[in-house]
């Protein structure tokens, strides 16, 4: 799922494309994408863009009239940036938007439908959308620090959790809590504050350089290489890759969908973290430690 980096450098180079421009048309190949109906998407058309905004993992692209066209992209769904008209071709083209600079259309990978389009009326429905999480590049520490301990989780759930934090995922939190080195397991009630100081620093850090990151690989051009999975990430995807910094395996702990990976060396103090059902399965054969993992 795009988290914060990706869709302010989708932002940015929306704000360069569309604002002040006409919404000329929406059209829509996929009826499931369309998550309101108060109003016809047409309301739309004929609008400027004055704004955009970004509502925690979502895009809010705001039109004449207060009226807000809100994309949420959820794991497969991306962005692109094509000629004026172009068709829609295929079932993962969703839906596109027609101005005079060019077409914006949105696609999803895969059978499941789980990206959305939104059209509000005023900021009070837009503030709706909004899970409420702590925009921490803008926040003080004493913010974070209230939010976090606000109640006991584990670091991996607080960090990811939109009603806490704003904009932060699986990949990012995991990228976080490497350069943090703390367990994702570690509790947030039980965090000292020179931890906490740590993982405040390391949030904002990890963010603003990949934010920076993004924004120098796009340049001027559209970002079309959106992706959870970047090679110069230091944990996450790369389970059994060398840890840049100590050059332990990176591991994994999976469930349902997602995963969590992370250095046993830097965040664990060595140990290797149960995972659900792969430890379950092999009991005492479970290595407990890196240097068990190694010896294997």
């Amino acid at each position: 799922m795009p988290e914060l980096p990706d869709i302010t450098v989708y932002i940015e180079a929306l704000e360069r494309r569309i604002v002040g421009q006409l919404l000329l048309k929406i059209r829509v190949n996929s009826p499931f994408v369309v998550r309101t109906y108060e109003r016809p998407l047409s309301v739309a058309e004929g609008k400027r863009v004055s704004e955009l905004r970004r509502v925690g993992k979502r895009i809010a692209i705001g039109l004449d009239g207060d009226l807000w066209l809100v994309l949420h992209l959820m794991i497969a769904g991306r962005l692109h940036w094509k000629p004026a008209g172009v068709k829609l071709v295929g079932k993962q083209n969703l839906a596109a938007f027609d101005f005079d600079t060019g077409t914006l259309t949105l696609t999803e990978a895969g059978s499941k439908r789980r990206a959305g389009l939104w059209l509000l009326q005023g900021a009070a429905a837009l503030a709706e959308l909004d899970p409420g999480g702590l925009e921490v590049l803008s926040a003080s520490f004493e913010q974070f620090e209230t939010e976090l301990k606000r109640e006991n989780h584990t670091l991996k759930r607080a960090l990811s959790d939109p009603r806490s934090f704003s904009g932060i995922g699986n990949a990012y939190s995991d990228e976080i809590l490497h350069s943090a080195q703390l367990s994702p397991l570690a509790q947030t009630q039980k965090l000292s504050p020179e931890e906490t100081r740590r993982l405040f620093e390391a949030v904002r850090d990890v963010l603003a350089e990949w934010t920076d990151r993004l924004r120098e690989q796009a340049g001027d051009n559209f970002p079309e290489k959106v992706t959870a999975f970047r090679p110069e990430m230091a944990v996450h995807g790369r389970f059994g890759k060398p840890c840049p910094v100590c050059g332990a395996p990176v591991q994994r702990i999976r469930y349902a969908d997602n995963e969590t990976n992370y250095c046993p060396r830097c965040q664990t103090g060595g140990k290797v973290l149960a995972d659900r059902s792969l430890s379950r399965l092999l009991k005492d054969d479970w290595p407990r430690t890196i240097e068990e993992l190694e010896d294997r």
